[in-house]
């Protein structure tokens, strides 16, 4: 199974009157190491995992 290990790059695309933001995704897959250009909305449905913020820990004094 394909696995993505980082984002490499952002861009946005202009396709006539629109503009589709596009990520550079690093995989690991059974072919070894690839990058491919995916779509932005269609990657963060497939990998929501991938953008959840986390809070950061404070400390009290």
């Amino acid at each position: 199974m394909e696995e993505p290990i980082e984002i490499m790059d952002r861009e946005v695309k202009r396709l006539r009157n629109s503009r589709v933001p596009i990520f550079k995704v690093w995989w690991n897959s059974r072919r070894g190491l690839e990058f491919t250009w995916e779509r932005e909305d269609q990657f963060k449905k497939k990998y929501p995992h991938l953008f959840t913020k986390t809070a950061p820990s404070s400390s009290a004094a």
